[in-house]
């Protein structure tokens, strides 16, 4: 993404304060996947930033981004705009990008077409650099203050070019492959930049450099090997805390390029818990393309999975052939399978909370019926206690012994 000129505070006079207005910036256009059609952009008549000044370089996509702005709102008598595309030495020939295929040692001539689009003239920077794409799979080129490695080293190109109002200037370049080239591809893009000084914190002065340029990809011939792998494997579950819904399961992981040539993947994720009894698969967005050395994240979502305990996982990566690109090699897919487990945690916490329940329930009524028990064992208790004390105690009255009568 192109970032925007940065304004100064509007101090001093007007003429100075018009004067710091005039910055510049500049759109990008689409190299891989867009026509090089230009968009709007805001220049000042001095163009080069000072070497002491920050060197902030834009991004360099495959594709336009849409939230660039077509014009900044600046003063239109100092607007330019500019493309740079693939050409030939007549001119733009219509390729979005440039695909070679060379063997080690050889020089390949090119050319690149910088078009003014604007009413003033301007100057702009040819500059060349490695490539590699962004984690959202866009092309890029390393910025001013990146030192290149690779390709980017391959180039020769002059160092600036002047080109007048409404005008198209074909410039060549060339590429030379080193002799010790590896083989396989080797990204990199060259640009049509021009520079802007800004105003950082602190007041202090930052050179902008905005670029729109185009990728060149460079096949040096030898043998060709394919490989993809999958690293990174991260699978984790997270259950719904209502107990009677299922969970989620998120699957992400790494498809990385270990061979020599660009490639772009299919995946397919599948899951299996239950020792197999409950399966499911879901197909992942594929990866246009995953430059040699480099990797791009996928990621997989499955809804209403219940938590069955493990829950095994398996993704499966095939190697695709990028555009019209030759690749003899066979293209053989790759497979890991990771275990996660899906622990019913709400479940077993209704569980928990039914057996409690249950239990306290089962206590209580034992509780009580030891009570009652013992209530009525005391009742009885008193029972025979009452009637004991109530029984009357047996008589103990005697009779007189008969006297005997006096005789006559």
């Amino acid at each position: 993404m192109i970032p925007a000129p940065t304004h100064p505070a509007r101090t001093g006079s007007p003429s100075r304060r018009r004067g710091r207005r005039l910055v510049l910036a500049a759109t990008a256009l689409a190299l891989g996947l867009l026509p090089a059609t230009p968009l709007a952009v805001a220049a000042s008549a001095t163009t080069a930033a000072t070497s002491a000044q920050a060197d902030v370089v834009s991004a360099l996509p495959t594709a336009l981004p849409l939230d660039l702005p077509t014009a900044l709102p600046l003063d239109t008598e100092d607007r330019i705009t500019w493309g740079a595309k693939p050409a030939d030495a007549n001119g733009p020939d219509g390729r979005r990008g440039v695909d070679l295929v060379a063997d080690p040692g050889t020089t390949v001539e090119e050319h690149i077409a910088v078009s003014n689009f604007s009413d003033v003239p301007a100057t702009f920077a040819l500059k060349a650099a490695d490539g590699y794409l962004t984690a959202n799979g866009r092309f890029n080129m390393l910025s001013s203050d990146q030192e290149s490695t690779d390709a980017g080293t391959w180039f020769t190109v002059q160092e600036s070019v002047e080109v007048g109002p409404k005008e198209t200037v074909v410039v060549p370049y060339t590429i030379t492959v080193p002799e010790n080239a590896t083989p396989g591809d080797h990204p990199a893009g060259i640009a049509a930049s021009v520079t802007s000084t800004g105003g950082g914190e602190g007041g202090t002065s930052v050179g902008v450099e905005s670029r729109v340029g185009f990728r060149v990809t460079t096949r040096v011939t030898g043998e060709i090997q394919p490989a993809l792998a999958v690293e990174d494997v991260k699978a984790s579950y997270a259950p719904s805390w209502n107990p009677f819904a299922a969970g989620d399961l998120s699957v992400s992981y790494d498809v990385a390029n270990d061979g020599n040539v660009r490639l772009g993947a299919e995946g397919q994720v599948a899951t299996s818990a239950l020792f197999g009894a409950v399966t499911d698969e879901a197909t992942a967005e594929p990866l246009g393309e995953v430059l040699p050395g480099g990797s791009l994240r996928s990621k997989v979502a499955f809804a209403d999975v219940w938590p069955l305990g493990p829950v095994s996982t398996t993704i499966t990566v095939t190697p695709t052939v990028v555009g019209d690109d030759q690749v003899d090699a066979p293209l053989d897919p790759v497979r890991v399978t990771v275990t996660t487990w899906a622990v019913p945690w709400p479940q077993l916490l209704l569980l928990a909370i039914v057996v409690v329940v249950i239990v306290g329930v089962r206590d209580d009524r034992r509780r009580r019926r030891q009570r009652l028990e013992a209530m009525l064992a005391k009742a009885r208790d008193e029972g025979r206690q009452q009637a004991t004390t109530a029984e009357p105690a047996p008589s103990t009255t005697g009779g007189s012994a008969p006297q005997g009568g006096t005789k006559d």
